[in-house]
């Protein structure tokens, strides 16, 4: 994960899939930069996923355009070399919280549910399955880990306990308000919004602003609408196929066993690509330019 050398740009830090350059003229702008790198499993993988990086900037751009709220992004005018995939943004005090809108029951949710009935302690009726919609959005947070661990999911409470009581009301009602109108317009396009994650920050007096990436398929589970039945899984525009890929017979990788998955196929890598693309394509209405 070497970062690149950019003129007039620090690199500070590296995640998964993102790296960040501090202005050396003004170290209240960043440079995010988002990379061809694809993670499954808390494992960053060694096969990149070409144009990826492109895709999940384009998107983030779209959706900060289209949501009419405060956010970090100054400008698009990048150095060259990163034409496409990065944005210049605000330096902002991030808060240590994954801000996660479920709409739909799947994934970890699901798991706690058929556990407890709760999902991050939020009681749910009786009756729910995989896929199910919920009778009204739930905001379900979780708190940030390190690169190679995972999420915790965390109770509201909690939250309140580590950012305090205002800024988690304010939180969770941004979450909630944009998840609703991110599923208004993506149902408009025959797509369900199942659930997704934002990251905020605070200006320095206070105010709150979205952040990061918001709305792509590495943050957020699209579900094509045509394809969504109550009770079984749907296919999702992200990294299922790796997913997929890495835990069947054909990648001979144990999961449990601690070490690092394998090199991705070409048609694993192809397959990915593709159903970024139509994403992007789907979302915008846009022909993705590679």
């Amino acid at each position: 994960m070497s970062a690149l050398q950019i003129p007039g740009w620090s690199h500070v830090s590296s995640g998964k899939v993102r790296d960040l350059y501090v202005n050396e003229d003004d170290p209240d702008q960043l440079l995010v930069v988002t990379s061809d790198r694809i993670s499954a499993y808390d494992f960053v993988l060694d096969t990149e996923i070409p144009d990826k990086g492109k895709i999940l900037t384009g998107l983030s751009k779209w959706w900060f355009d289209q949501l009419n709220v405060e956010n970090h992004v100054i400008s698009m005018d990048v150095p060259e070399q990163v034409a496409g995939r990065a944005m210049i943004c605000e330096r902002l005090d991030m808060f240590p919280v994954e801000c996660v809108a479920r709409g739909y029951l799947t994934g970890s949710g699901l798991a706690e549910y058929r556990s407890d009935g709760t999902v991050c302690g939020i009681e749910l009726e009786d009756g729910l399955t995989e896929a199910s919609r919920l009778s009204r959005p739930i905001f379900t947070p979780a708190a940030k880990a390190e690169v190679g661990e995972h999420d915790e999911n965390v109770s509201f409470e909690r939250v309140v306990e580590m950012v305090g009581e205002d800024v988690a009301h304010a939180l969770k009602a941004a979450t909630l308000n944009i998840y609703s109108r991110a599923a208004e317009l993506a149902a408009e396009r025959g797509i369900i919004l199942a659930d997704t994650k934002f990251e905020f920050g605070a200006r320095a007096d206070g105010s709150l602003v979205l952040a990061d990436e918001v709305l792509t398929p590495d943050s957020s589970r699209f579900w094509p609408a045509d394809q969504w039945v109550e009770g079984q899984p749907t296919p999702s525009f992200d990294k299922q196929y790796v997913r997929d890929w890495l835990t069947s017979d054909k990648s001979g990788w144990d999961r449990t066993s601690g070490e690092r998955p394998p090199a991705l196929p070409d048609e694993i890598v192809e397959k990915t690509r593709d159903r970024y693309v139509e994403a992007y394509e789907r979302i915008t209405g846009q022909k993705f330019e590679a």
